[in-house]
């Protein structure tokens, strides 16, 4: 049924009169036209509605169309020869023929874009944005000065390439991505308690995460040849044998006492204890001042080819292959003696890790409430090299990949620390806190695990 639209305009009456008497009133004959109004989905026309309408010629009709929530007007088609703005949702027609035109809605969605400390997205930006469904967007990421870009990651099934900092997302959802950047030229890895360490080629220190107590306080170091990250602070080896060290500040156990340290080679890090080998293959250690439980007592220790620190032990490698431990013990930690044959050991909270010639794995340590199966290591083979966190175990294959266990399914301990199955081309692991390090042949740096303090902003 067609609806009449009315305005003042459009009423004529022809007002006959005769010598200045109304001798006959009648309406002049008229050419009414038809107004048909639709919408697509997505939307409707609320002024003057949809349907069909009467109106007088030369009538100007409003004409008002609102999107549903999700979707966006676009335009009026169909006979649009005299709608005043064919693009705006408010607008108006002047009648002078039968008209039948059509309100257009898309679907919009949107795009949420971040980054991480390293760089920032220069297009479109960062933050929430607008699209039509099957706009493309270009996205262009650029690294600050020391960092390169990684990678996208978040909804980016639609991105043409993700390793690619300048590509292109096309629109058929809404989308949440993060441009990643990271370290590059890095030679050595170490994760700390809440941060990660990195060494350049150059000699100079990065690092990430936690830094209250000054851990990360790294960026004046140069000459380094080696970096240990501990819970709470950061040791450097310098190339002429002397050590360096930041942070402990309100944790302080004298664990950064290494001023007078020289001829040094090789430099371990813990809670609250710093390790050193020296090159005629004795050791010092500094640290657990008030939290001393023989630690730090290695002084009478001799041909030792390598050093760790876990929590409250420190272990030792001979160049015989066998291996000596002091300190806490309560949990077995330190029951090494029987092990032969070791090239590498590696210590954390309350466990203890040795890799055999043969590439096999031993561990002993976290009993009772402390074993999230960090130990399970008897089925390792082929491993060049391990790692030890707080309550997991890392191993590094022959081949680049990586294996990992322990704290799986732990409520409160597991943070993803162990999922390295994907990880290809690694020359060198580091297990911290809760999250694991691994540094690639090119220079770049991988890491899962907690996330909490940025500890694993390293890219990858």
């Amino acid at each position: 049924m067609k609806r009449r639209l009315t305005a003042v305009t459009s009423i004529t009456v022809l007002i006959c009169m005769v010598l200045g008497n109304i001798i006959a009133c009648s309406p002049t004959p008229t050419t009414e036209y038809d107004l048909t109004i639709a919408s697509t989905g997505g939307g409707s026309v609320t002024v003057p509605g949809e349907g069909a309408f009467i109106c007088s010629p030369g009538m100007v009709v409003v004409l008002e169309a609102e999107a549903d929530e999700g979707y966006r007007f676009t335009n009026w088609t169909g006979d649009v020869g005299t709608i005043g703005n064919v693009t705006a949702a408010t607008t108006t027609i002047t009648m002078n023929g039968d008209y039948s035109i059509t309100a257009n809605f898309v679907v919009v969605y949107e795009l949420t874009i971040a980054s991480n400390a390293w760089g920032s997205v220069t297009t479109p930006g960062e933050g929430v944005f607008t699209y039509d469904e099957g706009t493309v967007v270009n996205l262009i990421a650029e690294p600050y000065e020391g960092y390169l870009f990684s990678n996208w990651t978040g909804d980016v099934g639609t991105i043409t390439n993700v390793n690619a900092a300048t590509t292109t997302i096309t629109m058929s959802s809404n989308y949440f991505i993060t441009a990643n950047f990271g370290w590059f030229d890095i030679t050595q890895v170490s994760a700390g308690g809440l941060h990660t360490v990195g060494l350049k080629s150059d000699g100079i220190v990065v690092a990430v995460g936690w830094n209250d107590p000054g851990q990360c306080d790294v960026g004046s170091w140069t000459d380094i040849t080696q970096v240990a990250a501990g819970d709470t602070h950061t040791v450097g080896l310098k190339d002429d044998g002397t050590v360096v060290a930041v942070g402990a500040v309100g944790y302080d156990q004298g664990q950064c006492a290494v001023g007078n340290w020289t001829d040094i080679t090789q430099v371990a890090a813990s809670v609250l204890h710093t390790v050193g080998l020296e090159s005629g293959g004795t050791v010092v250690a500094v640290g657990a001042v008030g939290d001393d439980y023989g630690q730090c007592d290695v002084g009478g220790w001799t041909d030792i080819v390598q050093v760790d620190a876990g929590y409250a032990h420190t272990v030792g490698l001979k160049a015989d292959g066998t291996v000596v431990a002091v300190g806490w013990n309560d949990q077995g930690q330190c029951e090494v003696g029987n092990w032969t044959d070791i090239t590498q050991v590696a210590a954390c909270w309350f466990h203890t890790v040795g890799l055999k010639s043969d590439g096999t794995v031993v561990a002993v340590g976290a009993v009772g409430y402390y074993d999230q199966g960090q130990c399970e290591v008897g089925n390792w083979t082929d491993i060049t090299q391990v790692a030890a966190g707080y309550l997991h175990t890392v191993g590094l294959k022959s081949d680049g990949t990586v294996v990992a266990v322990g704290a799986v399914g732990a409520v409160g301990y597991d943070y993803g620390q162990c999922e390295v199955g994907n990880w290809t081309d690694i020359t060198q692991v580091s297990a911290g806190g809760f999250h694991t390090v691994g540094l690639k042949s090119d220079g770049t740096v991988v890491a899962v695990g907690r996330n909490d303090q940025g500890q694993r902003n390293v890219g990858g």
